[in-house]
C-alpha cells in the first residue's frame, strides 16, 4: 500500500441542489486525502446530513467509539491500517453499523470481500456524486427500516411476555422450553383470554424456525366459505371475486410456524382437508391443480374440550392425535392467584408507555380487591380491566374506592356484595396489608424519604426499613 498513486477522486457533481428524498442522518467519512473529504462532506452537508471527518482507520475507531454514526464512507486505500482492517474492527465492535466502501483500485475480489465482512455496498473512484447521494440515501434508509423492524420485533416480545412467578407458570415454561427445540405439533388448551396465543408465540420464538414466519388463523372468525381459500389460497378465477392468484396461509408459513387458533371451531369439511395436509405436507390451492409442498410446524389451540367434541362427533379423532402430540394446558387466573398482582403492575407500565399517559400506582388494599376477585376473562379481562382504570381514574394513585365502581356487579348507588373488609382470610393478612398501604402512603407524602418517614411515624430508621423489607413495600429509587 506504500508507494502507490492514487487517481483522480471525484467527477460530476450536484452544484448544491439537495434531493428533495434525502434521509436525515449523521455520516462519517474515512479517507486519507484531504480533498475527497472537503467535497464529499460540502455536497453531503448541503444535503441535510451531518458529517464528521476521520483521516485514518484508527481515527475513524476512536470517533465511532464516542459516538457512532448511522452511516461510514470507508475508503479501502489508507496508511497504517487499511479499509478492510478498519471495517473488521468496526463490524467486531458494532456488528449493525452501515459501512459503504470506496476505492480508485478497485476489483471484483475487493469487492467480494468488503461484502463478506459486512460493507453495505461498494463505490469505485473516481465517484460520481449523484450516484453517491443516491446510495447514501438507500442505505439510510435501509438502516431506518431495520431500526423499525427491530423496535417493532421489541414490541411483539413485549406483548409476547409472559408474566407470573407461580408454581403453575414455572411448569408453564418448562413445557414451553422443553417444546420449543423440537418440530413436533402441539395442542394448547385452556380458557378465554388465558394467553394461548402467547404460548405458541413463545414456542415459536424459541425453536429452531424463529427467523421463519409465525402465521396465525383465527378458526372462529373465518365464514365456512372462506376458510379453505384462507387456508390453501387460490388460482386466479377460482371463484366470483377470485381476480388474482391468492397464496394461503399454509403457504405463507412454509418454513416457520403455523397456529392454528380455535381448531374446534372448523367444520368436519376442513378438519378433513387439514388431515391431509398434516400428513403429506402438500396441497392444491382452490381452482388449481399444481402440487405446493410446504414445510410448516403447525400449534393449534382450543378452549373447547375436543374429547368432548370428538364423542360428540364434532371432531374428527384422527385429527386430534395428529395434533395432540405435545399437550400444553395453560392455567386459568383461578389457578395462578399470586400472579395477579404482577400482572396488574406489568399492565399498569404497559398502558403508560403505549399511550402516552402518565405512570400511576395502585394502594395494597385495591391490588389485594382484585386479586380476590374472580376473572371469568382470565388475563384479557384482568387487562383491559386495568386499562380502564388507567383512563377513568384522574387520581395519580388508585385506591379501593376507585377500583369498587368498576367491578362487575356495581351498578350506580349499590355497592356489590363483597366489601374491601371480606377479601381478607385473617386478621394478619388484613392487618399486613394495612401496614403496608399506610407506611406507603406516609412514604409518599414524604417525597419517599425514610428518615423524614421514621421521624413521622415516631419509630427508629432502622426499624422502618425492617418493615419495609418485611412488607415488600415498593419505595422509589430516590428515596434516601
Amino acid at each position: 500500500m506504500v508507494g502507490r498513486e492514487k487517481p483522480a477522486r471525484v467527477a460530476g457533481g450536484l452544484g448544491g441542489m439537495r434531493s428533495r428524498e434525502a434521509v436525515s442522518g449523521s455520516i462519517c467519512l474515512v479517507d486519507d486525502e484531504p480533498s475527497i473529504l472537503t467535497t464529499l462532506s460540502s455536497i453531503l452537508e448541503d444535503e441535510g446530513y451531518q458529517v464528521s471527518l476521520a483521516k485514518s482507520g484508527v481515527e475513524a475507531l476512536k470517533l465511532i467509539r464516542a459516538e457512532p454514526p448511522d452511516l461510514i464512507m470507508l475508503d479501502i486505500w489508507m496508511p497504517e491500517m487499511d479499509g478492510l482492517e478498519t471495517l473488521k474492527q468496526m463490524r467486531q465492535q458494532y456488528p449493525n453499523l452501515m459501512v459503504i466502501m470506496m476505492s480508485g483500485h478497485g476489483s471484483v475480489e475487493t469487492a467480494v470481500k468488503a461484502t463478506k465482512l459486512g460493507a453495505y455496498d461498494y463505490l469505485e473512484k473516481p465517484l460520481d456524486l449523484e450516484k453517491v447521494t443516491i446510495l447514501v440515501r438507500n442505505a439510510l434508509h435501509q438502516r431506518n427500516l431495520e431500526e423499525e423492524n427491530l423496535n417493532l420485533r421489541t414490541q411483539v416480545e413485549r406483548h409476547s411476555e409472559l408474566v407470573g412467578d407461580s408454581p403453575a407458570m414455572e411448569k408453564l415454561r418448562q413445557e414451553i422450553a422443553a417444546a420449543a427445540p423440537t418440530h413436533s405439533r402441539v395442542l394448547i388448551s385452556g380458557e378465554n383470554g388465558t394467553g394461548k396465543e402467547l404460548v405458541a408465540r413463545a414456542i415459536h420464538h424459541q425453536s429452531p424456525r424463529h427467523r421463519r414466519p409465525f402465521i396465525e388463523v383465527n378458526c372462529a372468525a373465518i365464514p365456512e366459505t372462506l376458510i379453505e381459500s384462507e387456508l390453501f389460497g387460490h388460482e386466479r378465477g377460482a371463484f366470483t371475486g377470485a381476480l388474482s392468484q391468492k397464496r394461503g396461509k399454509f403457504e405463507l408459513a412454509d418454513g416457520g410456524t403455523l397456529f392454528l387458533d380455535e381448531v374446534g371451531d372448523m367444520s368436519l369439511a376442513t378438519q378433513a382437508k387439514v388431515l391431509r395436509v398434516l400428513q403429506e405436507q402438500q396441497f392444491t390451492r382452490v381452482g388449481g391443480s399444481k402440487l405446493v409442498k410446504v414445510n410448516v410446524r403447525i400449534i393449534a389451540a382450543s378452549n373447547k374440550n375436543l374429547q368432548k367434541e370428538m364423542e360428540n362427533g364434532r371432531f374428527r379423532d384422527d385429527l386430534f392425535y395428529r395434533l395432540n402430540v405435545l399437550p400444553i394446558d395453560v392455567p386459568s387466573l383461578r389457578e395462578r392467584r399470586e400472579d395477579i398482582l404482577s400482572l396488574i403492575h406489568y399492565f399498569l407500565r404497559l398502558h403508560a408507555d403505549e399511550q402516552g399517559l402518565k405512570h400511576k400506582e395502585i394502594t395494597q388494599g385495591a391490588l389485594e380487591l382484585l386479586r380476590r376477585h374472580d376473572w371469568p376473562g382470565n388475563i384479557r379481562e384482568l387487562r383491559n380491566f386495568v386499562e380502564r382504570l388507567m383512563i377513568m381514574v384522574p387520581n395519580p394513585v388508585i385506591d379501593v374506592s376507585e377500583v369498587v365502581p368498576f367491578l362487575p356487579g356495581f351498578s350506580g348507588s349499590q355497592m356489590p356484595s363483597v366489601s374491601p373488609a371480606d377479601s381478607f382470610d385473617s386478621l394478619r393478612d388484613a392487618r399486613t396489608v394495612f401496614e403496608r398501604e399506610f407506611i406507603t402512603n406516609r412514604l409518599r407524602n414524604n417525597n419517599w424519604n425514610v428518615s423524614k418517614t421514621a421521624d413521622d411515624l415516631k419509630i427508629e430508621r432502622s426499624h422502618l426499613h425492617r418493615k419495609i423489607k418485611l412488607l415488600s413495600v415498593e419505595v422509589r429509587p430516590e428515596s434516601s
